[in-house]
């Protein structure tokens, strides 16, 4: 079989995995391990590396490479080299340039390869696109915009709940389905949220959202909550705690429902909160810490979206623009 695959061709990630040489599947195991136990790494995170590494391993098997020291850069760069002529993006080619060095730097140090060819493999700069983003007049509409009069008071209120949250908090749609009661300190108007690598934050949310938030703890969780809730704050029609799928399906058809917005999900809506915290005048770094950003520079990208909605307005509005 040809080191190369039909570009249409499916990766099946599983069975690539079981057909490796034992000492590459041997490898696969304890990186996994490395990533869940000692990086803490989330589920899709580990789901991602491993499906970059396994198909770089089948590559090197497929070229003769039987355990970890056959890893060199030569074929490293052989790998990426045949997903750029099938044509991968550009930023699913720098997603596996990063999942390869960090395989690379992990068999390292593992002592499975004298040194770390992975440290000289480079990532294909990807063009980064600006997020869209709701104006705040269409953001005050999402809000307040009624589906279905004859809708059950308690999803109505539900919904409204999802969206007031992802964009008062500015949170990620995992860490609103992970919220429980407790994380909710009424008081200070403030959640404590889980974020990316399991690390707790507290971010603030405003007094709208806590007025909705009191109608649905009051009027709302009671009527839909079952034992299988447990403390989940926000739960589903079936009782029990909501899921992302359910929480995208809600935000996706609020803003379909508001005239000249933007299509967008949960993600859009911490977009918008970011990019509306800066207009209003907040630092970047207080942005940085509401949205658990481990870097300055992925804040930096809602500055970029302000410029450019104030080029777009200074377009439309200046008369010799």
């Amino acid at each position: 079989m040809s080191a190369d695959r039909a570009p249409s061709e499916r990766i099946d990630v599983a069975r690539l995995r079981a057909e490796l040489p034992p000492a590459l599947a041997d490898a696969v195991d304890a990186f996994e391990r490395h990533l869940r136990l000692e990086r803490n790494r989330s589920a899709h995170t580990v789901r991602a590396y491993l499906g970059d590494v396994v198909g770089y391993l089948d590559h090197l098997a497929r070229l003769g490479g039987r355990s970890v020291a056959d890893v060199e850069l030569s074929n490293l760069r052989g790998w990426l080299g045949v997903l750029r002529a099938r044509g991968v993006s550009r930023a699913t080619m720098a997603r596996r340039s990063a999942s390869l060095r960090t395989f690379s730097a992990w068999a390292h140090r593992a002592g499975l390869i004298a040194s770390d060819p992975g440290q000289l493999l480079a990532s294909p700069k990807t063009r980064r696109t600006l997020p869209a983003v709701l104006r705040v007049d269409e953001a005050q509409e999402l809000m307040t915009v009624e589906l279905d009069p004859n809708a059950p008071r308690e999803i109505a209120l539900r919904d409204r709940l999802v969206v007031e949250l992802l964009y008062a908090a500015g949170i990620r749609v995992s860490e609103l389905v992970g919220l429980d009661i407790d994380d909710v300190d009424r008081q200070r108007r403030v959640l404590r949220v889980l974020g990316k690598g399991a690390k707790q934050r507290t971010v603030p949310y405003g007094l709208a959202a806590d007025r909705v938030l009191d109608d649905w703890l009051n009027d709302g969780r009671p009527a839909l909550t079952t034992a299988a809730a447990g403390p989940a704050l926000i739960v589903g029609v079936r009782g029990n705690r909501i899921d992302q799928r359910t929480v995208r399906t809600i935000v996706h058809r609020r803003a379909a429902a508001v005239p000249g917005a933007p299509g967008l999900g949960p993600h859009g809506l911490r977009h918008t909160a970011a990019t509306h915290l800066l207009e209003g005048g907040a630092d970047l770094r207080s942005v940085q810490e509401v949205l658990g950003h481990a870097s300055l520079s992925t804040t930096q990208i809602y500055t970029h979206v302000s410029v450019e909605r104030l080029r777009r307005s200074y377009q439309q509005a200046h008369p010799r623009a």
